[in-house]
This record gives structure tokens, C-alpha cells and sequence, in this order.
């Protein structure tokens, strides 16, 4: 029995896993606000409950892990093992960055979690695989292929530079280094990324936000209210918010597909992708994906796939407790 975890700066999942004959099976699972804690121990002790036989654990974390702590991206909170370990009596506590447990998860996908997106590309490839997900911030991991088996890595990559392919990319840039200074993918790309493209075409529009899209983006979801309206065009704005965002991810899929050299496929993980998979099958999202001049033929020969199931940085860190920790 394993306990799991996936810590993000909207939320954090966590499951208790058995492991059985190879098989991952979850007995408990639950979803908690992570800024309605103060750390993730209180989360912790909060699921697990009085009397607890779990020993083990593993924690996918967003943000940098050194040493077995980390600095959580977008939370107020220091994550540390050796602390964990102490203050929960476990036996062993792991810490991965979310992008590398999501990588490990990888390995216990079901083929129907996964959508293929590239119908050009040779699905019998070996090499390289590489994972992007945009969520609450963007991560990018790798997987090398070692001749065997796959090795996941993480990176920081979501926090390197935003690199715009147009004019309209030029002008984004423009917008946006005026509030920031130094701007990210991260900054164009995830939940925070859908607000700043939002802001930025609402502006070059001229036009004011119509009441009705006000009054559902002040009771709901920001980033699922403007994809709604993108995806249905029942609002220009967010449609060109919705077409950007999804060039956007396209382009920066295929820098890391080629920084990764990953012949073997990128893997687009995250809760937006799923949501907007009618996007992400279009030409918006390959013809930028695949735009990468003399090495484009490689784009368009390299498999892309959407994972659909929204637990598969839970099932990595489990993976991760029953094989490696």
C-alpha cells in the first residue's frame, strides 16, 4: 500500500494504492484546495485520518525538487521529504517534480487514455519521448530511451523564454514584457496563460467584454468560461483567445519535441487539453507543432498524444513508491 500524491498551486490529489502483480489498484482517492492549507502535511494527516497502517509515499510536486525539497511554484510552501517522513512516521517519502510522476504514469496508461493526434506520424518509432502539460503553470519533462526502458527526467522548462514565430507572437511579446520583464511559456501557456492571451485581445479589440461573458466569468472558472465561448464562437475574443492558445502549445509541443529529440512521441498531459481536444486535433495546433523548417519532416513524422486520464501523475508517483523509492 502506497500513498500518492499530485501537489499543484490549485490542487492537491492524493490516493492510496495497492500493488499487486503489477497492477495498480486505488482504494482511496480525494481533492483538496491546496491554498486552503497551510501545508501538506495538514492535507495529508487530513486524508489518511487517525490510525493509519500507510509507511510509504510518493509526491509529485510543481516545482523544482533539490535534495528532496522543493519550493512549490505558484503555493507558499516548502516541501521537504526528511520533514514529511519525521512528522508523518512514515518509513520512506519520495519527492518527484509533477512532470516526472506524470511521466512515470505513463507506463500504466490504458491505449483508450491516450488520443492520437498526429495522423502523419510513424507510431512504431523507439527513441525519446518528452511530456508538456499545461495546468494552473506549464511542465515539460523527458523520458530518455536508454535501449530498454524509458527513463523519466524532469525540467524546468515552462519557465524558459517565450519565443514568438509572428507579428501577432511580436505584439503578445510586447504586451506582456511590460508587466513582466522576463516572459515565459509559462506566461502564454496554462491557466495563468488563457487570462494574459484574454487580456491581450480584449484590448487589441477595442471592444468592451459583453455582459453576459462578465457575469459567467465572475461566477465560474475563468479559463473554462473564455475555452467555452472560444470553442462554441460565441465570443470573437475568446475565440482568437482560444486559437492562440492553441498555436501556442503547438509551437512550444514541437520545440520540446526536437530539444528532446523524441522520435518515441510527445505526450501532452494537463486539464486543458482534454477539454479542448476539438482544437488540438486541428491544423491550428499541427501546423504549428509541425513548423520548424529544415526538421519539420521529423515533426511531422513524430507521434503526438493526448492523455485523457486526468490521474496519471497520481498512478507515476505510485509507480515510482512500488519500483524505485
Amino acid at each position: 500500500m502506497f500513498l500518492a500524491g499530485d501537489i499543484g498551486g490549485t490542487k492537491t490529489n492524493l490516493a492510496v494504492y495497492a500493488y499487486h502483480d503489477g497492477v495498480l489498484e486505488a482504494q482511496k482517492i480525494a481533492s483538496f484546495a491546496s491554498k486552503d492549507y497551510a501545508t501538506l502535511t495538514e492535507i495529508v494527516l487530513a486524508f489518511l485520518g487517525a490510525g493509519s497502517a500507510i509507511r510509504h509515499a510518493c509526491f509529485g510536486v510543481a516545482g523544482p525538487v533539490k535534495d528532496q525539497r522543493v519550493q512549490v511554484t505558484n503555493l507558499p510552501w516548502v516541501v521537504d521529504a526528511a520533514a514529511l517522513q519525521a512528522q508523518l512516521g512514515f518509513q520512506h517519502v519520495s519527492l518527484l517534480n509533477d512532470l516526472e510522476a506524470n511521466a512515470y504514469g505513463i507506463a500504466t496508461l490504458r491505449p483508450n487514455e491516450l488520443v492520437s493526434i498526429n495522423p502523419g506520424a510513424d507510431r512504431m518509432q523507439v527513441g525519446n519521448r518528452a511530456l508538456i502539460a499545461a495546468g494552473t503553470g506549464l511542465g515539460e519533462a523527458g523520458l530518455m530511451w536508454d535501449g530498454l526502458a524509458h527513463r523519466p527526467f524532469s525540467s524546468e522548462g515552462g519557465h524558459a523564454s517565450f519565443a514568438p514565430t509572428d507579428a501577432l507572437g511580436d505584439e503578445l511579446l510586447t504586451f506582456l514584457r511590460r508587466e513582466h520583464g522576463h516572459v515565459s511559456w509559462e506566461r502564454v501557456l496554462s491557466g495563468l496563460g488563457m487570462r494574459n492571451l484574454y487580456r491581450f485581445f480584449r484590448e487589441r479589440s477595442g471592444t468592451p467584454e459583453p455582459g453576459w461573458l462578465t457575469e459567467q466569468i465572475s461566477t465560474g472558472d475563468f479559463g473554462a468560461v473564455v475555452s467555452a465561448a472560444g470553442l462554441a464562437g460565441t465570443d470573437p475574443v475568446c475565440m482568437d483567445t482560444v486559437d492562440c492558445f492553441t498555436r501556442n502549445y503547438g509551437a512550444e509541443a514541437g520545440n520540446l519535441a526536437l530539444k528532446m529529440l523524441a522520435l518515441g512521441g510527445i505526450y501532452v498531459g494537463g486539464g486543458i487539453a482534454p477539454k479542448m481536444l476539438v482544437k488540438m486535433e486541428s491544423a491550428i495546433f499541427l501546423d504549428a507543432f509541425t513548423n520548424k523548417g529544415r526538421l519539420s519532416p521529423l515533426l511531422r513524422s513524430t507521434p503526438v498524444y493526448v492523455i485523457t486520464n486526468d490521474k496519471t501523475a497520481l498512478q507515476g508517483a505510485a509507480w515510482y513508491a512500488a519500483h524505485v523509492a
